[in-house]
């Protein structure tokens, strides 16, 4: 019987289907396991083989779990609403909820071609009314907390895209969806209050089994700085002092202050500038304006500033200082002033330099570097010994910090604190496609939650929803969506036409699933406390700042609110690489893009190979957490492989005993599930598969000619290949006389007796020195013992975070590591 992907695929997904094989035991008494991809945007054409991957991988990981005895939820939805549904929906000429509707259905269909084990029972679409209904009540809970407010604010004002943005959604000064050039508009916006939960934000990512990067992306994000407030005073034009506040994680630097600079947007600025100043500082202020944070505080920026004429004391000694206006200083952060310290400083250093303003020395080390007369060559900016700072001479300057604090407090000039980068979330888009925030305005009243029994505020229907461009969303043109009673005194009332932004409703789905259809709560807590948090979360990095910062936000709330009983939603997150391929436009190897021409649909590889051929090539082609390049030609000699499979499982079949079976073979497989389990475990999928073409290639060598082989052996290989290939698993399943599904069966265990050939000692040198020696059998693989080496502790302590240039097995002898 010939392989014929094409006449079993179909098959098997319809009777998957109709038979509920992936739906969910609610009430299994076995242990559970929750799997989630990150839900995709709707947008587009549809899937390409990038997209691919990322739900292979979860699938692959989920049938796997299956097999080991879990209980699985692995449920798929839509995250529908926002930016790019309605951005797609304007190229198109159609309507978002139509061009939605168009999209999800294909996506949709493109993931069951897939072959994914996913519970469609439990779909959901953010857009969906009986959704965002409880999008709307989470708002509302955060409204009564305090953390939602209005505030009128310079935003990031995308033209092409006529909406705010988060500055989260700001790349590069450029909208992270189109590209444009980012300007900055005064509006009123909602915002909510991220920053009250900064430092648990921060410090929970210690709980978490998260990818590293992610981690340190997230902590910078945050950025958490422990310093002091220190009060400086600083005289007007007419003789007023007024008190200025000063961030500094260095108070031991205090005496080598020599000049302070202000944000441009600082209240005091306009109080204090000497008339002779004025018009350059209004004209620099202008400037500023023009310029996003983003281009205002870059590395390699030049620095520019100017002089107010107004003069500020330090605290410590007295002196007057020159008070500067410098764009790189932003009101946002700290307390939108700083004490400059160009000895101890390489920003402060470059602008004294460029302005001629004093240096002064006051943290000696052997370390600074000078110049032929003995000045500072450069800003020292590490520990040393205090000098020409008063009575703390001498001093140990980390001992100092807290010394020069300790005595200004006494005087009330100074306090501890600490500040974060984080600012709030801006949740306000002047757009029609997303969720109406749930306000009313009333003269008399003020701002008025909507009750929620009348929720959800429904999106009215509209012909024209392209965004005015005026700021104002365009709800605000729909009189009759507009005008409203006053839900507190029956008044006249207008409700709020700004909606929610994409990543609203992304922010809690994942709480959803485990009970979609509820329509008098959000989550049903019986059936949360079975399945949250998600044990894995598949996604791209890409959503390491923005989804995955809103989505913790969001449970840490629901957490103080008490309705959740953890506060942390995802255990463990794994990040797929990206799937690249040469662009003969830009003559490079590039992330898959229309734009760069190297787009790679997998409906016409499905239908020349088959689903599991396109399955197994996305994972062979290299380690899931890396980039890896496509190669059209490469899914051949997978599809090659499966035909083998096949051929090999149906003769063995034929001839397959009860009794015994050549020894070496059973050695073979023993060493087989080992090293699938071992290597679907710690996610080396790529590895997995080479050790099932290397076991085929033995099953069909000449040492197994004419030998015969169990039939239990047979099954549990079909068990193996079952969560790469499930289509043709479940076919040879039931050609060798199984009724029910393989999925339903058992993941096969193995004798590690019959794993282990005779031992040798291998050393493992980087950089020419031994780091340790790893016993290993003598048959070990090239590429396996390079796994081993890598993930040695011993070996990681010197490799971790250098880039590896060479990595050598000489047989039976030595693993050589090179490392830079």
């Amino acid at each position: 019987m010939k392989y014929e992907p094409k006449e079993i695929e179909k098959k098997w997904r319809d009777i998957w289907e109709k038979s509920g094989l992936y739906r969910t035991e609610e009430e299994d008494l076995k242990p559970k396991y929750y799997c989630l991809d990150m839900f995709p945007y709707p947008s587009g054409t549809g899937l390409h083989v990038g997209h691919w991957r990322g739900y292979v991988l979860s699938d692959v990981w989920s049938r796997y779990k299956t097999l080991k005895g879990f209980s699985l939820l692995h449920p798929m939805g839509w995250d529908s609403f926002g930016l790019p549904a309605e951005n797609d929906a304007i190229k198109k000429g159609l309507h978002p909820k139509t061009n939605t509707e168009k999209n999800i259905n294909n996506i949709r269909r493109q993931l069951k071609e897939i072959g994914a084990m996913y519970d469609w029972s439990r779909e959901i679409n953010t857009s969906d009314p009986g959704y965002y209904k409880w999008t709307q009540w989470i708002f509302l809970q955060m409204f009564k907390k305090g953390l939602a407010y209005r505030k009128k604010m310079p935003i990031n004002w995308c033209p092409e895209c006529k909406t705010g943005l988060a500055n989260e959604e700001v790349i590069g000064n450029k909208c992270e969806r189109c590209g444009s050039e980012i300007e900055k508009k005064d509006m009123m916006q909602w915002m909510l209050k991220i920053t009250e939960y900064a430092e648990r934000l921060l410090k929970d990512l210690d709980k978490l089994d998260w990818p590293e990067k992610v981690k340190i992306m997230q902590a910078n994000w945050i950025g958490k700085s422990e310093g002091a407030e220190i009060l400086f005073t600083v005289k007007s034009p007419g003789g007023q002092e007024h008190h200025l506040k000063v961030f500094t994680t260095r108070p031991d630097t205090l005496f080598g202050a020599t000049y302070v600079v202000l944000a441009p947007e600082h209240e005091l600025i306009p109080k204090i500038t000497d008339k002779n100043h004025k018009k350059d500082v209004t004209k620099y202020i202008e400037m500023a304006k023009k310029e996003s944070e983003i281009e205002r505080t870059a590395e390699k920026k030049e620095k520019t500033g100017v002089f107010t004429g107004a003069y500020a004391v330090n605290p410590v000694n007295g002196k007057e200082i020159p008070v500067w206006v410098g764009d790189y200083v932003l009101a946002s952060y700290g307390t939108g002033a700083i004490m400059c310290v160009p000895a101890h400083d390489e920003r402060d250093f470059a602008f004294a330099k460029k302005f001629d303003l004093p240096v002064t020395e006051v943290i000696s080390s052997e370390k600074s570097a000078r110049d032929s007369s003995g000045n500072l060559s450069k800003a020292y900016t590490e520990e040393g010994i205090m000098v020409n700072s008063g009575k703390f001479d001498r001093m140990d300057s980390a001992k100092g910090r807290n010394e020069i604090v300790k005595w200004l407090e006494e005087r009330s000039l100074a306090k501890k604190t600490v500040k974060y980068k984080l600012r709030d979330w801006i949740f306000s888009r002047q757009r029609y496609w997303g969720e109406p925030i749930p306000i009313v305005f009333c003269e008399k009243c003020g701002e008025v939650p909507v009750p929620e029994a009348q929720l959800p505020v429904l999106l009215p229907e509209v012909e024209k929803y392209q965004p005015s461009g005026t700021g104002d969303s365009p709800l605000a043109n729909i009189p009759e969506f507009v005008k409203t009673d006053c839900p507190k005194c029956g008044g006249k009332a207008r409700r709020e036409t700004n909606t929610m932004p994409q990543w609203a409703g992304s922010s809690w789905y994942f709480l959803r699933y485990p009970s979609p259809g509820l329509k008098t709560a959000p989550f049903d807590e019986k059936q949360l406390s079975r399945w949250m948090p998600v044990d894995c979360y598949v996604g791209g990095i890409e959503h390491a700042i923005l989804h995955l910062l809103y989505a913790r936000f969001f449970t840490k709330v629901l957490f103080d609110c008490g309705y959740l009983s953890f506060d942390e939603p995802f255990t463990r997150l794994f990040n797929q690489g990206m799937v690249c391929k040469f662009s003969e436009k830009t003559k490079k190897l590039e992330k898959m893009s229309k734009s760069k021409g190297n787009v790679v649909s997998p409906d016409n590889l499905v239908n020349k190979y088959g689903t599991d051929s396109v399955r197994l090539y996305e994972l062979f082609i290299g380690p899931p957490e890396v980039d890896s390049e496509w190669n059209d030609n490469g899914i051949e000699g997978v599809y090659k492989f499966l035909r083998r499979l096949w051929d090999w499982a149906l003769s063995a079949w034929e001839t397959s005993s009860d009794g015994t079976e050549n020894e070496a073979f059973t050695r073979q497989l023993h060493i087989l599930i080992k090293n699938i389990t071992e290597r679907l475990e710690s996610f080396r999928f790529n590895t997995a598969i080479s050790a099932f073409m290397e076991f085929i290639n033995f099953a069909l060598g000449k040492e197994m000619k004419d030998s015969p082989v169990k039939k239990a052996s047979i099954e549990k290989t079909i068990i193996l290949i079952s969560p790469f290939a499930p289509h043709l698993a479940e076919e040879l399943w039931k050609i060798t006389s199984h009724n029910d599904s393989v999925f339903k069966s058992k993941w096969p265990s193995y004798d590690e007796k019959l794993t282990i050939f005779d031992e040798i000692e291998i050393p493992v040198q980087i950089n020419g020195k031994v780091r340790c020696v790893l016993k290993v059998p003598e048959s070990i693989s090239e590429e396996d013992i390079l796994d081993k080496a890598l993930e040695n502790e011993n070996v990681r302590k010197f490799t971790d975070g250098r880039k590896l240039i060479k990595k050598i097995y000489v047989p039976k002898k030595i693993v050589n590591l090179v490392a830079k």
